[in-house]
């Protein structure tokens, strides 16, 4: 279990994240057109998932305008924000803000991505919700990079991600 804060609060997750150099645990989720997403689909592209609990929040926003920002420059590369909103309130995010150069997916049904990535918080206000954690894949979504932010109001260390990548 990862023991983080929330604004100084302790809270805890259901485990540690995968380790690098481990083989990505395969998922799907709900896009924000409510297509299906299955993670063979990129199969051959590297991907940065950018995991949050809410796009609602101030500090969860920005890292999907940072990562924005920064993917539309990366060869063979998907960046992946994930979170348990509805795929509504996903697009309309992403709609409003202009966003583009990254994909939304949803795990608001059962969760499950969160558990098989051990990173459902289990106290606390955000009970259910996914920690603050980025996790870097290589072509062939063998895990390079993952940072587990203690403080979950902090936003992650995007250049120690993209540079995972070089």
């Amino acid at each position: 279990m990862a023991e983080l804060t929330l604004q100084g609060l302790k809270i805890d997750t259901v485990g540690k994240l995968p380790k690098v150099g481990e083989k990505a645990p395969v998922f799907k989720m709900i896009k924000n057109d409510l297509t299906v997403f299955k993670l063979n689909q990129y199969k051959g592209k590297r991907i940065i998932l950018n995991i949050f609990p809410s796009i609602d929040t101030g500090t969860c926003a920005q890292s999907v305008r940072e990562f924005n920002k920064q993917a539309g420059g990366l060869e063979n590369t998907k960046v992946l924000c994930i979170s348990r909103d509805l795929p509504f309130a996903q697009a309309r995010f992403c709609g409003a803000e202009g966003i583009d150069n990254v994909e939304t997916l949803s795990d608001f049904d059962k969760g499950k991505f969160g558990k098989n990535y051990n990173l459902t918080i289990k106290n606390g206000p955000f009970k259910n919700l996914f920690s603050r954690a980025v996790i870097v894949l290589n072509e062939n979504h063998k895990i390079i990079h993952t940072e587990q932010v203690t403080e979950i109001a902090n936003e992650p260390n995007y250049q120690e991600a993209l540079d995972s990548l070089k």
